[in-house]
């Protein structure tokens, strides 16, 4: 048996708990050091510990996680950062002339793998007292690619273009006029080519400290693709950008294979991994504890495998229950019903930027989804349904009437205390009862979180509780920009279940401004279409069906998707091919099923 102990040092505080997990050890109390503390801090000797779990429901910050796995994997360690840290078994295959994606849960690995085979990080094979030199790792490895792969590595011979995860810190590490840094990373002269095609023209001459997000991340792009390189490697490369900018990711790191490359590519946005792979491969473990990385499956089985959490050829369950997709839009229909918000055609100027909106209504009970590209004036619309703007013609808006609730695109940090506060000035009492915890905390994995300290959340988790606090207020209109930035598959499923519940049970009404298709193929009842020209002009249509809205959605971006015949799940279909040409004179751009053999 696998025994894996992982403490998390931000968690753990000895001198509030009165080392309890020493204390009550059974190992300890015989006599045998299975638990001792250096530095402050405890340390579980996995070779001693008997897997009881006593110091794990003992320790009152949930600092400790101990797992036991079968002892098929101690062989297939890869990676391990040091006592009682993450451990990572296996690693993704490469193979030249197709991308391999890497689909998993946050804190799994994936990052992880991409920084080793970036050469960033050197595999220790989970021994971390005295790592194994390149020989070693290279024998280790011996019969599969990843031999002949980490030779080369180890030799100098095999050239690799790595596009980080987190683009904003960029401009912290290199300086200067876009057009300067990518003409001198352009060793490949493939600069011409994606300047047009990434829509960098606009930003050419702009510094990187002025750039913003999904620039920056498009700049990323272009620079790891100019690249003379024999492998790529890209770390979530559709962040910050729109629906129609991931595509244009997608297509340009495709057109790669043509040239023979090695690609790999970490992404949550499943419509974008599957139209952008040729294999993938699962990771799946506990997140921060241990990972492991699956055999490579081709892309429309490997996707469906994850949904489904269950790998057949591995005999692994890696979730308890599916995530399953309806084959049509909700049937529902709202002609009926009380009127919760309405307004009469709007019009908010800025400085070079204008925005009109048509007169709509929404109904009590409805979600609303908001579709558009970066820059078209999404988040001015809603911050006019909030009260935060107002319209140039002084319009009236019935949602100046509700209470509302919002949680803004951009999050800040800035709050001196732990989450458990944050909550509790927002939600009172309510933070103590089942209702609550069932309905918002545990669905968003916020438990683990409460007495964490704010400012030190990543990512992730502060998205996620910026949507437990939003959801935890009390009003009859909720607005939420882009619920989904930095959260994994998982969690965004989580989220669009979470967000349909609680405006259900409050009868409340919320719009969800989100780039991802499928995750607003989830949670939206109806979509507000957004259109115009970005950074100038922008046009909200009306609220409409689910199936109009794709429809007139899609078209603009030029892309159908049809449904895959087991999950369900929508699949973009590629540009030209026979079904794309079929829907597209359908009409039908998001809800057409699949036709099985």
């Amino acid at each position: 048996m696998v025994r894996i102990a992982v403490l998390d040092s931000d968690r753990c505080k000895p001198k509030r708990c009165d080392r309890v997990c020493y204390k009550f050890c059974p190992k300890v109390r015989s006599k045998i050091e299975a638990i001792f503390f250096e530095e402050g801090r405890p340390r579980v000797v996995e070779a001693l510990c008997v897997g009881c779990g006593i110091c794990v429901k003992k320790c009152p910050f949930g600092a400790l996680s101990i797992v036991n796995l079968p002892d098929e994997l101690e062989s297939k360690g890869s990676h391990r950062f040091g006592p009682n840290m993450f451990k990572l078994f296996n690693l993704p295959v490469p193979s030249k002339g197709t991308v391999l994606g890497l689909l998993g849960q946050n804190g799994v690995g994936k990052s992880t793998a991409i920084k080793i085979l970036s050469g960033e990080i050197k595999p220790n094979l989970g021994d971390f007292d005295s790592p194994p030199g390149w020989t070693e790792i290279i024998r280790h490895f011996r019969g599969s690619t990843l031999q002949d792969y980490f030779l080369r590595l180890s030799q100098s011979d095999l050239k690799v273009a790595y596009k980080p995860q987190y683009v904003d810190k960029i401009p912290q590490i290199i300086s200067g006029r876009v057009c300067d840094i990518l003409e001198k990373l352009d060793e490949a002269n493939r600069l011409e080519r994606y300047v047009m095609q990434l829509q960098l023209d606009p930003v050419w001459k702009r510094p990187l400290e002025a750039l913003s997000g999904g620039e920056l991340q498009r700049v990323a792009v272009a620079a790891t693709l100019c690249k003379d390189a024999d492998v790529f490697l890209f770390d979530e490369p559709s962040s910050y950008l729109d629906v129609r900018q991931r595509l244009e990711v997608a297509r340009a790191i495709r057109s790669l294979t043509e040239e023979n490359k090695t690609v790999i590519v970490t992404e949550h946005d499943l419509a974008i991994i599957d139209y952008l792979s040729d294999q993938i491969c699962i990771l799946y473990g506990e997140p921060g504890v241990y990972g492991i990385i699956s055999n490579v499956h081709g892309v429309r089985a490997g996707i469906n495998i994850y949904l489904e959490g269950f790998i057949q050829d591995e005999n692994i369950r890696f979730r308890k229950e599916p995530i399953i997709f309806h084959v049509k839009p909700p049937k529902q229909s709202w002609d009926r019903g009380e009127t919760v918000l309405s307004w009469e055609r709007l019009r908010k100027s800025y400085e070079g930027f204008t925005l009109e909106a048509e007169a709509g209504e929404v109904k009590k009970g409805e979600v609303i989804g908001i579709l558009g590209p970066n820059g078209i004036g999404k988040t001015t619309f809603v911050k006019l349904l909030a009260g935060i703007e107002k319209a140039d013609n002084e319009t009236e808006i019935s949602s100046y009437e509700l209470r509302v609730s919002y949680k803004p695109q951009y999050l800040s940090r800035i709050y001196n205390g732990i989450v458990e506060q944050l909550l509790r000035n927002v939600s009172g009492d309510e933070l103590e009862t089942s209702l609550f915890h069932s309905e918002i905390l545990t669905p968003l994995h916020i438990e683990k979180l409460l007495d964490r300290d704010v400012s030190k959340l990543s990512g992730g988790e502060l998205q996620r509780v910026a949507i437990a606090i939003c959801l935890s207020r009390k009003a009859e209109l909720y607005l939420l920009d882009e619920p989904s930035a930095y959260l994994d598959v998982e969690e965004r499923f989580s989220m669009t279940k979470t967000i349909r519940r609680v405006i259900e049970n409050k009868n409340a009404t919320a719009f969800v401004v989100e780039h991802d298709v499928v995750a607003q193929d989830f949670v939206a009842d109806r979509l507000m279409v957004f259109n115009g020209k970005p950074g100038i002009r922008g046009f909200a249509n009306p609220p409409t069906s689910l199936r109009e809205g794709m429809n007139v959605f899609l078209k603009e971006m030029k892309v159908t998707f049809r449904r895959d015949p087991t999950t369900k799940r929508p699949r973009v279909n590629k540009e030209g091919s026979k079904t794309d040409r079929y829907q597209r004179e359908q009409g039908e751009y998001y809800y057409a099923a699949e036709k099985q053999d």
